[in-house]
């Protein structure tokens, strides 16, 4: 099986693309315009919809908790796509056998896009609104994709697919015993609430400035070890459906992945009963319950998209996509896309029902933010990093 799996096939997948801009959305404007209709309507679906579209407070899981981990995963898949035209160049089967000159390449490379994440996430926290040291806050989703992604790539570029497994493993048994068996000093071990979790007290000893939640951050230190796990999930789901196999049709793939989700989805719930699926916590079961639903995600869209050829309805997704960095971006606060909606469609939402202008000017910010994309796809600008 590794060595069939060192056979790459060429190609960019546009469900991939899709699937990044419908996990983006949630956050650039969508949860909007769904909290403003089930306000309104007061839709039981649309009621439940609404309240999956919110964090939750500690243990448990919504729809929200996952779209950073989804976004993640996908930075992963993209990994082997991204670094197989060089194996291929190369003349190699797999990305370890490369050259240490080609390694050393790709390793600053990784680097450069690593330290770029990490200071736009650091922008995003508003560090450019400098108010003292102690007030800046240095963990961030941007950085803990850009970390959790690099040692991700610096495990595909030195281990075949048996390390791989072993690695992602290793990260989630790892984190879990540490978790579990080292003693947090006024509260001993096992303890998993905010204030007596290893995690947070990594946290308070080893991150400068200022923590998102006082005693805790939910991107810190200690539950980026499993955040890696995250990402190697999507290298291994990368590597899989580009090895190419007689026996393997794409159809076969998008199946295996979707079965594939459920057990994780399985084995994850199965280890919330000893360690809870926790965001904050990024615990080990929540790695394998969330990846499970990932996969499930990139299943359906796959087999969707690439497979059935079914792609018009996900053009707007592809557009959000490929320029997915940016729009987050504007979207935290670079960009007021509230005032120009409110500019370009306000008269017109002004004459509708009191009632339904909340979501008519949701909908109206959505609509701006796709022009934009539109016009940045359309046109070839990408921002990419």
């Amino acid at each position: 099986m590794t060595e069939q799996l060192t056979s790459y096939k060429p190609g960019r997948l546009l469900s991939l693309d899709a699937l990044r801009g419908f996990d983006m959305f949630w956050i650039m404007s969508g949860e909007q315009i769904v909290h403003t209709l089930a306000k309104v309507t007061q839709w039981p679906l649309l009621l439940w919809l609404s309240g999956q579209l919110h964090h939750t407070v500690w243990n448990g899981i919504t729809f929200y908790d996952m779209i950073f981990p989804l976004f993640l995963f996908i930075a992963g898949v993209s990994m082997p796509y991204s670094v197989g035209s060089k194996v291929a160049k190369a003349g190699v089967q797999e990305a370890w056998q490369l050259s240490g000159k080609t390694k050393r390449d790709i390793y600053l490379s990784m680097l450069k896009r690593a330290v770029i994440l990490i200071l736009l996430g650091m922008m995003v926290n508003g560090a450019l609104k400098f108010n003292g040291y102690e007030n800046t806050r240095f963990a961030s989703v941007l950085g803990r994709i850009g970390l959790a992604w690099f040692f991700a790539g610096i495990v595909y570029l030195n281990c075949g697919l048996r390390g791989q497994i072993l690695w992602f493993a290793g990260f989630l048994a790892g984190y879990w015993a540490a978790m579990m068996f080292i003693p947090v000093p006024g509260y001993g071990a096992g303890v998993l609430t905010m204030q007596g979790s290893l995690e947070s007290y990594i946290d308070t000893l080893l991150i400068p400035g200022r923590l998102h939640d006082k005693i805790h951050d939910p991107e810190g230190i200690l539950s980026t070890i499993p955040a890696i796990s995250t990402a190697l999930l999507g290298v291994l789901t990368g590597s899989f459906l580009r090895w190419h196999s007689p026996k393997w049709t794409m159809l076969k793939k998008g199946l295996m992945l979707f079965a594939a989700g459920l057990i994780l989805i399985l084995l994850g719930s199965i280890w919330n009963l000893e360690f809870p699926i926790n965001k904050r916590l990024w615990s080990s079961s929540f790695v394998l319950y969330v990846g499970g639903w990932s996969l499930q995600f990139l299943a359906v869209f796959y087999l969707l998209i690439d497979v059935a050829g079914v792609k018009k309805w996900s053009i707007p997704f592809v557009w959000i996509g490929t320029n997915s960095i940016l729009i987050y971006l504007c979207s935290e606060g670079l960009v007021n896309f509230g005032h120009t909606a409110a500019y370009l469609f306000g008269g017109l939402i002004h004459l509708t029902p009191v009632a339904w202008q909340a979501v008519y000017t949701a909908i109206s910010v959505t609509l701006v933010q796709l022009i934009l994309l539109w016009f940045l796809y359309r046109n070839k600008l990408f921002f990419k990093i």
